[in-house]
C-alpha cells in the first residue's frame, strides 16, 4: 500500500473521530447505534481500515450530521483515484476495467511501458491475453467476462496503428519464457511480439538476460505522456499523477531502456526464447 494512500486513509480516520467526538459519542456507542462492531469503528478511526461510500454515510447520519456525507465521500475518492484496489474494480468484472484503460490510452499520445514477467496487454494475442485474464479471474475470485475482457484488449490494440501514436515498450526475457499459457500459445505470442518490431508507431525493447541492469526489473508500469503512471499490484492499480512520482518512472523507464536491445537484436532473443519451446 503506498504512502499517500495510508496517509489519506488516516486523515480520513481522524476526521470521522472528530465527527463522533462532535456527537459526544463513544466508540461503543456509534457501534450500537450502526449495528456495528466495535473494532470496526476503532480500525475506521486509526486509518487500519478503508471505509465504503455506504460506511461514510451510516457515519454521519449516526452521529447526527447527514450534511457532511458528501464532505466524507468526496474524501474517499480522492484517495480512491490514486490506489484502486481490485476487489472494487473488478466488482462488475475485467471488460469495465478494460473499457477505462481503453479511455486512457485514447487520451494519450506518447505511451512507454515497462513489464518483467509477461507480455504486455497491448502486444497479447487472444489466446494469450484469454489465459491471463483467467488466471487473474480465479486469483480475485471474479466475474468470469474473460471473452468480453479480450474483446476489449484485442480492440484497444486497434491504436498500434494509428498514426500519431507512440508505443515505447519494454520488457526483460524473462516476460518472454514465463509459461502462463500452453507452449503453442506462447510460440504464436513469441511470433505476434516479432510482428510489431518494424512498426512505426512502435518501438520495442527487450532487456536480456545477460544484459547489466543498473536496477532491478521489479513492477511494470505505463507512463501516459509525462502526466500519469498505472503501476499493476497484487492487490491495487496504483495511479500516479504528481510530477515527483512521474519523474521517479521516467527516470526507472530511462534505465531500463538502456539495459535492453531493439531491431535486429530484439529479434535475435525472441527467437531464443522460441527455440527454448522446441518451435523451428
Amino acid at each position: 500500500m503506498s504512502t499517500d494512500f495510508q496517509q489519506a486513509r488516516i486523515a480520513l480516520g481522524l476526521r470521522l473521530r472528530e465527527l463522533r467526538a462532535e456527537g459526544d459519542l463513544t466508540g461503543r456507542q456509534l457501534a450500537e447505534r450502526l449495528d456495528w462492531t466495535q473494532s470496526k469503528v476503532s480500525k475506521l478511526e486509526t486509518g487500519r481500515q478503508t471505509a465504503t461510500h455506504d460506511d461514510l454515510k451510516a457515519w454521519a447520519e449516526g452521529v447526527g450530521q447527514p450534511h457532511v456525507a458528501a464532505e466524507l465521500a468526496a474524501r474517499l475518492r480522492a484517495f480512491e483515484s490514486g490506489s484502486r484496489s481490485w476487489r472494487r474494480q473488478l466488482a462488475a468484472g475485467h471488460k469495465p476495467v478494460q473499457d477505462t484503460l481503453t479511455a486512457e490510452n485514447d487520451r494519450s499520445a506518447v505511451l512507454r511501458a515497462w513489464q518483467s514477467s509477461m507480455i504486455v496487454g497491448m502486444l497479447q494475442t487472444p489466446d494469450y491475453a484469454r489465459h491471463i485474464f483467467s488466471a487473474y479471474v480465479d486469483l480475485h475470485q471474479s466475474p468470469r467476462d474473460v471473452e468480453d475482457a479480450v474483446r476489449a484488449r484485442v480492440r484497444r490494440q486497434e491504436s498500434l496503428y494509428q498514426p500519431g501514436k507512440q508505443y515505447r515498450i519494454i520488457m526483460w526475457e524473462s516476460a518472454l519464457r514465463a509459461l502462463v499459457c500452453p507452449p503453442a500459445v506462447m510460440v504464436a505470442q513469441l511470433d505476434r511480439l516479432s510482428g510489431v518490431i518494424g512498426l512505426d508507431t512502435v518501438s520495442l525493447g527487450i532487456v536480456p538476460f545477460e544484459a547489466s541492469l543498473k536496477l532491478p526489473p521489479a513492477n511494470g508500469f505505463w507512463i501516459h505522456d509525462e502526466r500519469l503512471v498505472i503501476v499493476e499490484d497484487w492487490h491495487a492499480e496504483l495511479w500516479l499523477d504528481q510530477q515527483d512520482n512521474v519523474a521517479l518512472h521516467l527516470r526507472v523507464w530511462e534505465t531500463l531502456a538502456g539495459a535492453a536491445v531493439y531491431g535486429a537484436d530484439a529479434h535475435k532473443v525472441i527467437t531464443r526464447c522460441r527455440r527454448a519451446l522446441g518451435a523451428c
